[in-house]
């Protein structure tokens, strides 16, 4: 499978591992990396958000996990051929039984969010198999630090009951941004960030394509240090 080319580093890409995508991309870009030092990423796919959150901040180390063999050797693969190569580990492992004495400045993921169904297409990346969300917020919640971060990309659908189960584990939403697919659209996705420090909730909004195919200036200038566009 083709690669993917960014302005600092390249991810190889498997048919059997979530691809690259746009929800990726904008947790890699959106979530608020700048003040932690230790980062754990669940669910690394092919290491995409934190080989982005590496190259937004240069002094934070990563530690990756994933369920999938195949997705761990990516990434391996992915972290080793970068220039960020001496900071990023991944390992595979189960979050529900990940186990260590650390605590995060910041924990990220595009968790699983279809429920079971009948096809086998990126059964565990996609589907609420093997982490639902109830487990992913509170093995989150026993593992970030006082003033950590937990930062997600979910559907829309999904905000209220994931905001309710981050409740009920002492998680407080410090942040949350409406992802618009385009212009004049209603919300399809959610960037939340939680934290166990009860904070002002900051609100905004943002726009991928300002009309079909078309980025938007928000998303341009948001990717502008990783992706490599082609001119018109």
């Amino acid at each position: 499978m083709k690669s993917f080319k960014f302005k600092q580093f390249e991810i190889q890409q498997s048919k059997n591992v979530f691809r690259v995508g746009t929800d990726g991309v904008l947790l890699g870009a959106l979530a608020d990396v700048e003040s932690a030092s230790h980062i754990l990423e669940v669910g690394t796919g092919t290491g995409l958000i934190s080989l982005m959150l590496a190259q937004r901040n240069p002094n934070a180390d990563f530690f990756g996990l994933d369920i999938n063999e195949e997705a761990v050797a990516l990434t391996t693969l992915n972290f080793e051929n970068s220039p960020f190569r001496t900071r990023l580990k991944n390992k595979h492992q189960d979050f529900k039984t990940f186990e260590t004495e650390y605590k995060f400045d910041l924990i990220v993921s595009n968790p699983p969010y279809f429920e079971e169904s009948g096809s086998d297409k990126d059964k565990i990346a996609r589907q609420t198999v093997e982490l639902n969300f109830k487990q992913l917020v509170s093995k989150a919640a026993q593992l970030l630090s006082e003033s950590g971060l937990f930062s997600v990309i979910i559907p829309v659908e999904a905000g209220d009951i994931f905001i309710s189960i981050a409740i009920e584990n002492q998680l407080y939403l410090n942040r949350k941004v409406d992802i618009k697919g385009i212009e004049n659209s209603k919300p399809k996705r959610l960037v939340l960030e939680f934290s166990p420090m009860e904070k002002e909730l900051q609100e905004s909004e943002f726009i991928i394509e300002k009309s079909p195919r078309q980025y938007s200036d928000q998303y341009l200038e948001l990717t502008k240090e990783f992706h490599v566009f082609n001119k018109s």
